[in-house]
C-alpha cells in the first residue's frame, strides 16, 4: 500500500490573499498599530498625530481622489450616479450597473497545474491525501483529465470537504486499486474556549479499507501559519485525537499534512514528543534526491535530513504498528522551485517559481501486509 500526501496549493485558481507577498515586520506592525488606534472610540491629540504618521508611512497619501461616482440627495432619497457613464451602454436592460467587479482569486499558471499532475503521476499512490484544494469540481476535472496526460489512471474514489478559512484550502482524499474510503470525520467544528475553531483550516479523520479488509486510519491536518500559541493548541488537539484512536483499538494510524513548523519547535512538541508517532523522514530507508554541489554535505537546522536543506513544514507521522509495516518512504521535490543558493534536480520545464507544482514537497510511504 502506497500513501502520499501533498499540499497542492490549489489546482486551477488560488485566493489572492494566499499569493500576495507577505508584509515585512515593520509594515505589519504599522498596520496592527493603526487598526488598534482606529478602533478607539475616544482619540486624544497624540492618537491623532500617530494616525497621521502611520497613514503617511503606509502610503495613504498616494490614494487616487478622483471620484468613481457622485452621490446626490433627491426627494429624501440618496442616488449614486456612476462617474462618466451618462451615455455608456449598459450590461443589460434589467440593471443600470456598468462597471467592474474584482475577482478574489487568480488563475494558477497552466504549467504549474501540469507539474502538479506530473508529480502525482510519478508517485502513483494508492491513496493520495491533498491539502489546499479549491473545490470538488476542480479536483474531479484534474483527476479525470490531466492525470491521463501522464499515463495514469484516475482515482476511483474522490472526496473533498471545504475548510473553515473560506479561501479554497479544502482537504481531499483519493483512492484506487481496491482501496476505498470507509468513513470520514471532520474535527473542524471543535472550538477553542468555546469561540473560534481550533483548526483554522481543518483536521479530517479517514478510515480507508484495504483490499484485504483491514482499516488504515489517516489524519490530514493543516496548522496555523502565523500564530505560535494556536499552533501548539492544534498540535495538542491532534495528539488527543490520536490517543483516543489508539485507546479505541485503532493501531494502523498515519498523520500527514502541513504543520508549518520545524521538528524541534516547542509548538509541535505535544505531537512529536508527546506521542509515539514517528516521522518517516527520520527513518533509515528515507529516499530523496539530495541537493546539488556543496549542499549535498550540509545539514541545515530544521531541514529534512543531510543534503535535503529545505525547511521542514510538511510531515508524515506513523504509529509504531504502521512503522513496523513501512518498507520505503521519501519525498519528491522535483516540482518545487529551489530558493536561494540551494539547488536540486527539478522537472525540465520548471524555469521559475510560477511553474512550480507547489512550494511543498510530496511525501510518500509504502507499507507491506496491509
Amino acid at each position: 500500500m502506497k500513501i502520499a500526501s501533498l499540499n497542492i496549493e490549489n489546482i486551477y485558481h488560488r485566493d489572492k490573499g494566499l499569493v500576495r507577498p507577505k508584509l515585512n515586520k515593520c509594515v505589519s506592525d504599522w498596520v496592527s498599530e493603526l487598526d488598534s488606534l482606529m478602533n478607539r472610540i475616544q482619540k486624544n491629540a497624540n492618537d491623532m498625530d500617530r494616525i497621521r504618521e502611520l497613514t503617511f508611512l503606509l502610503g495613504f497619501e498616494k490614494t487616487d481622489h478622483r471620484p468613481f461616482g457622485v452621490l446626490r440627495k433627491r426627494q429624501g432619497e440618496l442616488f449614486l450616479k456612476p462617474n462618466g457613464s451618462a451615455h455608456e451602454a449598459k450590461a443589460s436592460r434589467l440593471t443600470d450597473w456598468n462597471g467592474w467587479v474584482a475577482l478574489q482569486t487568480v488563475a494558477v499558471p497552466y504549467s504549474s497545474t501540469l507539474n502538479k499532475a506530473r508529480l502525482i503521476a510519478a508517485t502513483d499512490a494508492d491513496v493520495l491525501v491533498l491539502q489546499e484544494v479549491e473545490d470538488r469540481a476542480s479536483l474531479m476535472d484534474f483527476n479525470r483529465g490531466l492525470l491521463r496526460e501522464f499515463v495514469m489512471e484516475p482515482y476511483e474514489q474522490v472526496m473533498h470537504l471545504e475548510d473553515n478559512d473560506g479561501r479554497g484550502q479544502g482537504t481531499a482524499i483519493m483512492a484506487k486499486n481496491g482501496y476505498r474510503l470507509d468513513t470520514l470525520k471532520s474535527h473542524g467544528l471543535e472550538l477553542a474556549d468555546g469561540q473560534d475553531p481550533i483548526f483554522e483550516v481543518d483536521c479530517q479523520e479517514y478510515a480507508v479499507l484495504t483490499p484485504e479488509g483491514r482499516s488504515v486510519h489517516i489524519l490530514s491536518v493543516q496548522f496555523s501559519l502565523d500564530k505560535d500559541t494556536h499552533r501548539k493548541l492544534q498540535a495538542q488537539k491532534v495528539a488527543d485525537i490520536y490517543h483516543k484512536m489508539k485507546d479505541s483499538g485503532k493501531e494502523l494510524v498515519l498523520v500527514c499534512g502541513t504543520l508549518n513548523d520545524v521538528a524541534y519547535s516547542d509548538c509541535l512538541s505535544p505531537l512529536l514528543r508527546g506521542t509515539d508517532l514517528e516521522d518517516v523522514s527520520r527513518q533509515p530507508g528515507f529516499k530523496v534526491e539530495r541537493d546539488l554541489g556543496k549542499g549535498a554535505g550540509y545539514f541545515r537546522l530544521g531541514a529534512y535530513s543531510m543534503g535535503v536543506n529545505i525547511r521542514q513544514k510538511d510531515y508524515m507521522l506513523v504509529s509504531p504498528e504502521m512503522k513496523g509495516k513501512l518498507t520505503s518512504c521519501g519525498i519528491d521535490r522535483k516540482g518545487m522551485w529551489p530558493e536561494g543558493k540551494t539547488r536540486w534536480p527539478t522537472y525540465p520545464g520548471l524555469k521559475n517559481r510560477t511553474h512550480a507544482a507547489s512550494s511543498h514537497p510530496l511525501i510518500w510511504g509504502e507499507f507491506k501486509d496491509i
